[in-house]
């Protein structure tokens, strides 16, 4: 397909089952990178009632509805999307931390692939680019990470 990289698997979504948890807080960058996962995924094949999608309030509450996701609804794999923005207190450091090792965590528990699609940024800005689809298009890169993994997994097995 036109989205992969030269070397990587073909990312094939048909049959596939994707959990989506996006978080509200930050929604100027979460939302388009959520957009841009769901036509990405709908690009590779995946049915769009194949799609469960989940929203929280924030990046630190990711974890948490992930699991539970990969345990309730057994999907190839869990997107996670959200955006922690520097500020001026280590509000920052605490957030994005424990949402990366509860992922991490939720993904060993379950065996069910969580992909990090957490913006951690300095700026707005720098938020801003990564999420729009025609820049950085973090969106899009979790969903086809997703896809990727969900592959590797099915040959592992």
């Amino acid at each position: 397909m036109a989205d992969e990289k030269p070397g990587e698997l073909e990312l094939d979504g048909s049959g596939r089952r994707i959990a989506v948890v996006a978080a509200r807080f930050n929604a100027s960058v979460v939302d388009p990178m959520l957009e841009s996962a769901l036509a990405t995924l709908a690009r590779h094949g995946v049915a769009r009632d194949a799609i469960d999608v989940f929203r929280v309030p924030g990046s630190f509450d990711l974890p948490v509805v992930a699991r539970r996701a990969a345990q309730s609804l057994t999907p190839d794999a869990v997107i996670a999307l959200g955006a922690v923005i520097r500020g001026e207190t280590p509000h920052f450091d605490y957030v994005s931390g424990e949402c990366a090792a509860g992922l991490q965590r939720a993904a060993l528990e379950t065996g069910v692939p969580m992909i990090f699609g957490v913006l951690t940024t300095n700026t707005d800005e720098q938020a801003v680019v990564r999420a729009d689809p025609q820049q950085g298009d973090k969106g899009g890169d979790a969903a086809r990470a997703a896809l990727e993994l969900a592959a590797v997994l099915d040959r592992v097995r």
